[in-house]
């Protein structure tokens, strides 16, 4: 994902769509990926179709360097590259509900950092649910491996230069309306079992690299 240049494209998913059932049922998941995901793709193109010198940086680069896009783009590439980046790594960040919870390194770290797993739980859920209106929460790592919580509003990320993502989970409406309605918490409650706990890991492992 971080070394991709334009023309960029719709990664596919690593499991089949009805994978996160319970939590996430097949059409939800079709809907999200295959519209919302890949409208943030094309826009992200269109943005950049007119901008050669802009076509060789790397979503990443595109994101930390916001401040010296040109101001015609500016907007359109912090909003659809934003959208492209968050949603490429909520979809890799999920695997099918098995209970799956954090070991090694990063178990630590949550339990130095956040007094339990189930004290990061709880926190980790407040954030999501009382984002107001459209957005993300977040668990990010430091370069010395602090962990944090953090929320984002639309699609904007956090400091992709302080820190790592190790995930985040969407709480646009369009991430579970089909599915839960109104009922944010009981989809964040849920997605807490579709953590891919072993890409976590890795991410936070390689938080220097």
């Amino acid at each position: 994902m971080k070394d991709a240049t334009y023309p960029f494209v719709v990664q596919p998913l690593a499991y089949e769509y009805d994978a996160l059932m319970p939590v996430l049922d097949e059409e939800t998941l079709r809907f999200h990926h295959d519209k919302h995901y890949k409208t943030y793709v094309d826009n992200l193109n269109n943005a950049l179709a007119d901008y050669p010198q802009l076509q060789k940086m790397s979503l990443k680069e595109l994101l930390t360097g916001l401040e010296t896009l040109p101001v015609a783009v500016k907007e359109a590439i912090r909003n659809n590259g934003g959208g492209v980046y968050n949603h490429e790594l909520y979809f890799d960040s999920m695997k099918s509900p098995v209970g799956q919870e954090p070991c090694g390194e990063l178990a630590e770290a949550i339990t130095r950092d956040f007094g339990s797993y189930q004290q990061w739980k709880e926190q980790m859920k407040q954030a999501a649910v009382t984002k107001f209106g459209s957005g993300w929460a977040w668990l990010l790592a430091d370069k010395e491996g602090k962990l944090s919580i953090a929320q984002t509003a639309n699609q904007d990320v956090p400091d992709l230069a302080e820190y790592i993502p190790l995930f985040l989970v969407d709480v646009w409406e369009h991430a579970y309306y089909l599915q839960y309605q109104n009922r944010r918490a009981d989809y964040v409650e849920g997605w807490f079992n579709l953590i891919n706990w072993r890409k976590a890991q890795r991410r936070y492992e390689m938080r220097n690299s």
